[in-house]
């Protein structure tokens, strides 16, 4: 079969030949529908050095992913092949407390996962092939009527990780709540359109770009600003001038998260979504009073579930531009460049 493949650190990936998987016990082979091309791999394949992650190439990328079920391995029970299925891209161990609860991001006994601190397309082989060998049943979850595996592929992270980052500020986005998103890209126009489904709160976006601020407004902005040195003076006076509840950074840089601080009404949070490199320093008098700020990454299971039902009801549906996996190496160029629309679905 064909999978796009990482050879090594600071490498372009290469469509080669490989041997079609073949499930061990307890293991499913996916017949892959579509597999989304994420930001992130763009450093996987640029700028991460040997040690920065406990994994290490070559493997096939694509951790965004869901298909059809192929072949079952023994034991397996609950699934059906030929059935849609979207694939929960982290891999803990399964056998720790935060594992056996669905929040395998956040495993503890990562020795004993397939992927220490990755999963399928982090460290193990992911999607961007004609099929994926999934590690664990429990990895899969049942597509929803009105959903097809194209258009849930992009959910499992890009709608997941926006998702999973609301969730927990769902008790500050009550009537009368700002929510700020700065990016809107792959995954910051997914997450403006989650705050619309599932919160009370005014939207504002955030971008350099009109062609995302346009795309802002597609997705139920109340408000698209470019960023620049008046931003946070726009925002206040948006809202009153007390600042956002709720900062959502999908860029993370310096000069965004200086934009979240001077944005941020008191006892709001500040959670830093994207991996762009910057720093934020904290103080007593550097930030609002009782501002939380936070990192996360990804989400859980049961979360997943959530999301797919919004995306087969229609409340969130990614922007997507579909692409062969032949022309795969296209949509990650297009990506670096900052001329692709909305997220990249690659069809084998």
């Amino acid at each position: 079969m064909r999978a796009l493949r990482l050879p090594g650190w600071k490498s372009e990936p290469e469509l080669i030949e490989v041997d079609e998987p073949t499930p061990g016990p307890g293991q499913v082979v996916v017949k892959i529908g579509g597999a989304g091309a994420c930001h992130s791999d763009l450093h996987l394949m640029h700028d991460f050095e040997p040690g920065a992650v406990p994994w290490n190439p070559p493997f096939t990328l694509g951790h965004e992913n869901a298909g059809w079920v192929h072949a079952l391995g023994a034991g397996v029970t609950g699934l059906e092949v030929g059935q849609p299925v979207a694939v929960y891209g982290p891999w803990g161990c399964g056998t720790c407390a935060r594992c056996r609860v669905g929040v395998d991001p956040y495993c503890e006994n990562t020795a004993a996962a397939p992927a220490p601190g990755g999963g399928g397309g982090l460290g193990a082989d992911g999607g961007m092939a004609d099929y994926q060998l999934v590690p664990d049943a429990r990895h899969l979850v049942p597509l929803p009527d009105g959903l097809d595996p194209v258009r849930a592929a992009p959910l499992t992270d890009a709608g997941l990780t926006p998702y999973h980052a609301i969730r927990r500020s769902w008790p500050k986005l009550v009537p009368g709540s700002t929510a700020v998103v700065i990016g809107v890209g792959g995954l910051g126009h997914v997450g403006i359109q989650i705050l619309k489904a599932t919160t009370a709160a005014r939207v504002v976006a955030v971008d350099t770009r009109d062609a995302a601020l346009r795309l802002a407004e597609e997705c139920g902005a109340d408000l698209a600003l470019t960023s620049g040195a008046g931003t946070a003076d726009e925002i206040r006076r948006f809202t009153g001038g007390r600042g956002a509840d709720v900062i959502l950074d999908f860029v993370g840089a310096d000069a965004t998260l200086a934009l979240g601080v001077a944005a941020a009404r008191t006892v709001g949070d500040l959670t830093i979504i994207g991996i762009g490199g910057g720093t934020l320093p904290v103080g007593f008098f550097s930030v609002p009073y009782e501002l939380s700020i936070q990192t996360t990454y990804w989400g859980s299971r049961p979360e997943l579930v959530e999301v797919l039902d919004l995306g087969a009801r229609g409340l969130v549906r990614p922007k997507e531009t579909t692409y062969p996996l032949e022309e795969a190496v296209t949509a990650y160029r297009q990506m670096r460049d900052g001329t692709l629309d909305g997220r990249a679905v690659i069809v084998p």
